[in-house]
């Protein structure tokens, strides 16, 4: 299994050389993880993992899609309500494992099973029982349980992503068991402003319920909202996040958006006036995030659920979400036009369309005070991924026109390895610029701490 002490640095021997240095700064810093998909019950309860499985596999997309692209049903992994057998679900992804060379989740894994389990050769078909036999053993240790290694990752903080509809009651068990360590949640509203979300209507109505407003009408839905906003930050939430089709925003009159409103609630709206609805309410929070200071992400450009036959049987979220195009410039400008010069606002933007870099992204964080670009994401966060968007974004937005790394993951054990890597690419990035005598030798090595730490403690307000 090879992990190099030089992967991913470039080859030259000069902006290697540099790279090396940087990196012993940017190695041993605090991992702030601002955005992610970590379930807080594991922090909260802090059991034992049940098994290899279920610590790698199941709550993993990035491994199960690539596995069901070959034939693999999600049947055989235990996905989902489905039971299989854990040793079973490990023998087939050790059989399947040669499909993530050259990507980014072979480079993750091994980072685990190394660092982690002292696991040295490549995961096999033929070595699979004794990988699955240490993971577990070692499973059953205080060492291997969520607060232990939260500790080990060198954790500062890290963020969940949670429904408006969530007690957190999981975030009030962490805050009142005396553990140190900071997991604090995001507001996510999509289940009650996106028209096409399981079960909308019926979580609209909850959202009343919880919070006592009248939400069959626009005032009430947008004060229970506000309510909920409220209840988040109290818990430590300090952004929110917004998972969008598109990145249009809209700003309508009152009277129009009440009408508007009226035609979501009763059910009779078409498919324009919920895109103009979504539309809409991005604006709308982000007037709220001018009045409560939360930062707001935005992450559009995902069609969820592509496999409609995945979908029904297995639900939201199982690797079936498919990048489009997005247009950034003209869908953001009435938020931008009534919000973009806000002192109080935060707005981070992330991209699946890397055309948009260059082209919208960067030119718009690099003239609206408000704007921060995320970094690169989901099917981008790759080595290759992150060095294009470096070098698209920089040119135009700079360095402190971006919000630092955030691993954006479901997969713990994932942490520190995302990291490792970003902190990498961007050694090696750094190191080029100062070879190529673009900065000096101090200010990489400012800049190696800002992108590795302080500018996610600033954006995020953390």
């Amino acid at each position: 299994m090879l992990l190099h002490e030089d992967r991913l640095f470039p080859a030259e021997g000069t902006a290697r050389e540099v790279a090396r240095k940087l990196y012993a700064v940017a190695r041993d810093l605090p991992i702030i993880s601002p955005h992610g998909h970590t379930d807080p019950a594991w922090f909260a309860q802090n059991d034992a993992f049940p098994n290899p499985a279920a610590l790698f596999i199941q709550p993993d997309h990035y491994i199960f899609r690539m596995l069901y692209s070959q034939g693999v049903s999600l049947e055989s992994l235990g996905i989902g309500s489905h039971r299989a057998d854990p040793r079973e679900v490990w023998q087939i992804f050790a059989r399947h494992y040669y499909l993530f060379r050259g990507t980014p989740t072979r480079m993750w894994i091994d980072y685990a099973f190394r660092s982690l389990f002292g696991l040295e050769e490549r995961l096999s078909e033929a070595n699979a029982d004794v990988f699955y036999d240490t993971i577990d053993k070692a499973l059953q240790t205080p060492a291997l349980r969520p607060r232990a290694l939260y500790d080990s990752f060198r954790l500062e903080v890290l963020a969940t992503t949670d429904s408006p509809l969530d007690t957190l009651e999981h975030h009030k068990a962490i805050r009142e068991s005396g553990w140190k360590g900071r997991v604090v949640p995001t507001f996510r509203p999509d289940a009650v402003v996106d028209f096409e979300f399981a079960n909308f209507r019926g979580n609209i109505d909850k959202l009343g319920e919880i919070t006592g407003e009248d939400t069959s009408n626009y005032t009430g839905y947008l004060n229970a909202l506000r309510n909920r906003r409220a209840f988040f930050k109290q818990m430590g939430a300090t952004a929110t996040d917004h998972g969008h089709l598109t990145a249009r925003t809209a700003d309508l009159s009152k009277s129009e958006a009440e009408a508007l409103y009226a035609k979501i609630y009763g059910g009779k709206a078409s498919h324009e006036d919920g895109e103009l609805f979504q539309a809409q309410m991005l604006t709308e929070m982000a007037g709220m995030s001018v009045e409560d200071g939360l930062v707001m992400q935005l992450h559009p450009g995902s069609v969820r659920n592509h496999n409609s036959g995945l979908y029904e049987k297995f639900g939201r979220d199982k690797g079936a979400d498919i990048p489009a195009p997005t247009e950034y410039v003209r869908s953001l400008r009435p938020l931008l036009t009534k919000y973009g010069n806000e002192s109080n606002f935060t707005f981070v933007l992330f991209t699946l369309d890397e055309s948009t870099y260059a082209r919208e992204l960067a030119p718009l964080a690099g003239h609206y005070p408000c704007l921060r670009l995320g970094p690169a994401w989901w099917f981008h966060d790759s080595p290759e991924g992150m060095m294009r968007y470096r070098e698209q974004v920089t040119e135009t937005a700079g360095f402190y026109n971006t919000a630092g790394f955030n691993d954006d993951t479901r997969a713990l054990l994932s942490i520190p390895a995302r990291h490792d890597v970003a902190r990498r690419v961007d050694c090696a990035f750094l190191g080029r610029l100062v070879a190529e005598h673009r900065i000096d030798e101090d200010e990489a090595f400012e800049l190696i701490e800002d992108l590795t730490v302080n500018l996610a403690r600033k954006v995020y307000r953390l």
